[in-house]
């Protein structure tokens, strides 16, 4: 087996895991206390959103540069200048940070500057992890900081949780084995990135001088830095955190566990789908390219669906099973439909994004992130303050949003590329799914709610199953067999 297949192969693993402990996390421990688990979900988002203030698109150009300093014999230097350069671009954030309310008296009522003892400390471990993270990834292993990046910040989450309400801790214990899991994190990558090549700290400017080098690499770092505001979800806990509450973010971050189980089909796309994209766009075959993007489309837009669909017939009765019956989860279902239903839009589109972020009208993509960025605020502000919507209000700023943000790279594609992820199928996947969560509804419920939550979707699984048998829509038989699963433990 290759060093790519393991790695992607391990590199999958780890995703999954994730994924399974954040989701049965949120669903059965963090909603027997809303209000703590907020100030988690709260801390780590703002930190995260605010760290590319720091690392302006260093990274990036980390990977975009390396080939070309590693000819030289400047890896070390690059990297060196990487961290010395954040560590400078930390310093000059936080006398902002701290200046900003002499001349903006509001900023010190705001939660952000309340936790400015765990944020700020955050936004350093983050932004030297994001160094590392890029600068290890041109070595073709990116395992490790899979755990770091997916894995450790779950059991940040639910160790802290627990510390402080299982074992009656104290918050300030809870924060601080929080904060721990992080420190370790750049240790661990510390550890790692020497691991795989010894780290020899190298501070001197000549290389980067020569030929005004650095100028090539400002600018890449720049653009790079642009495009990382498209975080909308970052934006939402932080603007629920300021005009809600905790409690609020709480609820959201678990509605959004629930809502990206619809997403699970895109884990990896862009990672199988680049090679193909970069062919086709080189070689100019438009044709291919947009079979591919259809035939991908589709079938992200038929798994969506079918997962979208047995959450909506399940969610209240899942509701029932948890914690205090999930009794203000189940007052926000609204959310779960519209939110749902952006997510299955965007799935719809396909790898919309990454044809343009692999062509040569890479900046364009910059632009619709900036784009995403401001419609999430503008929106999630107005519906904060002029509707009493709440959660319901940012659920429908985030599918105006990113529906607008998909149209755009959709029109954008097809007036360049002449290429689509639509099709007519998606028409008959959207009626067959409509007509089998209607059904499921309809049919009578159990007492139990256990029971519920297993026949109903097993009902709506089996009328998708009977619909696309006459339709022909997308090949199951090609996935549910022996040999297809057998395929997937085999690697060559």
């Amino acid at each position: 087996m290759s060093v790519v297949a393991r790695q992607g192969f391990k590199y999958s693993i780890i995703g999954y895991i994730g994924f399974l402990l954040g989701t049965v996390s949120a669903i059965f421990i963090f909603p027997n206390d809303f209000e703590f688990y907020g100030k988690l979900r709260y801390i780590l988002p703002t930190a995260e959103m605010l760290v590319p203030f720091v690392v302006l698109g260093i990274s990036y150009a980390n990977v975009k540069f390396f080939h070309t300093v590693e000819k030289d014999g400047k890896k070390q230097n690059m990297l060196s200048l990487s961290l010395l350069a954040v560590f400078i671009n930390f310093l000059i954030f936080s006398v902002v940070f701290f200046i900003l309310p002499y001349f903006y008296p509001k900023f010190s009522h705001l939660e952000a500057w309340k936790s400015k003892e765990m944020i700020l400390p955050l936004i350093l471990l983050l932004s030297f992890c994001a160094i590392f993270n890029k600068y290890t990834s041109n070595y073709k292993r990116i395992v490790v900081s899979n755990i770091f990046d997916n894995l450790l910040p779950k059991i940040a989450n639910l160790g802290a949780f627990c510390l402080f309400y299982y074992f009656a801790l104290s918050q300030n214990i809870a924060f601080a084995f929080f904060f721990g899991i992080f420190a370790l994190m750049l240790f661990g990558y510390i550890y790692y990135t020497n691991k795989l090549e010894k780290i020899q700290l190298d501070f001197n400017t000549d290389y980067f001088k020569k030929d005004n080098f650095w100028k090539e690499f400002f600018n890449y770092s720049f653009f790079g830095f642009l495009g990382t505001f498209g975080n909308y979800l970052a934006i939402n806990n932080f603007m629920i955190g300021e005009f809600m509450g905790m409690e609020e973010v709480g609820i959201y971050s678990v509605l959004y566990a629930l809502i990206s189980l619809i997403s699970i089909p895109q884990l990896g796309l862009f990672n199988i789908s680049a090679p193909i994209i970069n062919k086709t766009l080189a070689d100019g075959d438009m044709v291919e390219l947009d079979r591919f993007h259809k035939k991908t489309s589709l079938s992200l837009y038929f798994l969506g669906a079918v997962l979208f669909s047995c959450i909506m017939v399940g969610f209240p009765y899942l509701t029932k099973l948890m914690p205090n019956n999930g009794t203000m989860l189940r007052e926000y279902e609204p959310v779960v439909w519209i939110w749902g239903s952006a997510v299955l839009i965007d799935l719809a589109t396909g790898f919309n994004g990454n044809i343009i972020s692999l062509s040569k009208y890479y900046r364009f993509n910059i632009i619709v992130m900036l784009l995403l960025a401001g419609l999430t605020i503008g929106l999630n502000y107005y519906f904060i303050k002029n509707t009493d919507l709440k959660l319901i209000g940012i659920a429908l700023s985030t599918a105006i949003s990113l529906t607008i943000y998909n149209i755009i790279k959709i029109a954008f594609n097809y007036i360049v590329f002449k290429v689509s992820p639509l099709t007519i199928e998606m028409i008959f996947v959207s009626i067959i799914c409509t007509l089998a969560i209607t059904v499921a509804i309809v049919l009578p419920n159990f007492d139990s709610s256990f029971l519920n939550l297993m026949y109903k979707p097993a009902v709506v699984l089996v009328l998708i199953y009977i619909g696309n048998y006459f339709t022909k829509i997308f090949p199951l038989e090609d996935y549910l067999n022996v040999k297809f699963i057998k395929s997937i433990f085999k690697f060559k």
